[in-house]
């Protein structure tokens, strides 16, 4: 099992249960495909660094995660199908 952090930014014109869903669905995946989520840190709505989709702010998520090596290109498959993820990075702790 792996150490992960998970950075993702979600379309701040979500409604607050809707960003809510998104978290939950992502962590959902981490546990259903072996993985545990050790922490959720909610950064809030935060200035990007340039626009996005002519968007100039978003709703900042850090998940940190333990995981087999095979989760995170299921983890990422996920996030590029699912609209309201605007940018995500993954890396290894």
């Amino acid at each position: 099992m792996n150490s992960y952090e998970l950075l993702y930014i979600l379309n701040n014109e979500l409604a607050d249960e809707a960003k809510e869903a998104v978290i939950e669905k992502l962590n959902a995946v981490v546990t259903a495909n072996g993985g545990t989520v050790d922490n959720v840190d909610k950064w809030g709505t935060r200035r990007l660094a340039y626009p996005i989709n002519y968007k100039n702010e978003g709703y900042y998520v850090l998940v940190n995660f333990t995981a087999p090596a095979t989760l995170p290109d299921e983890l990422e498959r996920v996030m590029r199908i699912t609209d309201a993820v605007v940018r995500f990075m993954i890396v290894k702790r």
